[in-house]
């Protein structure tokens, strides 16, 4: 509870600069799109998510599609107001659930295609993954501003 609190400190914080209120739709809007592009991928090209799962799982290609439904839902759920708190719950989740893939690749330092094949840079990779969930965490907060990003036409709201 003592991480939640200095998150609410730091969002009480920062809230109060314009900026970062204007910026919160806008953000939301990027971390969906970011999770339905990269869900997509697990469709599209499973591979390198397949090389990064740790081999103590069984069905690696089955958990790469099982994550990446759940991204795609991911992103589309924090578009739509009614689940969107809900759906960043299940987000934060999903980013702690993929987290032993990360360790894998930095432990192991597995390479994949496209990504420059440095150490240093698997093993920077795992904070980012708190960054990733702190961003999650960030709209499972009441919206102060009234309004959100929707994919759902307002009468339906």
């Amino acid at each position: 509870m003592a991480i939640v609190a200095i998150f609410e400190d730091i969002e009480s914080h920062f809230f109060k600069m314009k900026l970062l209120q204007n910026s919160k739709e806008l953000m939301r809007g990027i971390l969906a799109f970011s999770l339905i592009s990269i869900g997509i991928l697990h469709f599209v090209s499973p591979e390198p998510f397949i090389k990064i799962v740790p081999s103590i799982l069984p069905y690696p290609l089955a958990l790469v599609y099982i994550s990446g439904i759940f991204e795609i839902l991911g992103g589309f759920g924090l578009l739509i107001p009614s689940f969107s708190r809900a759906t960043a719950w299940g987000i934060i989740a999903l980013f702690i659930a993929v987290f032993p893939a990360n360790i894998n690749q930095a432990i192991n330092q597995i390479s994949l295609e496209g990504v420059p094949d440095n150490p240093w840079l698997y093993y920077a990779r795992l904070p980012l993954q708190a960054v990733l969930i702190a961003w999650a965490w960030w709209y499972t907060r009441p919206n102060k501003l009234g309004k959100q990003l929707s994919i759902v036409p307002k009468d339906w709201q």
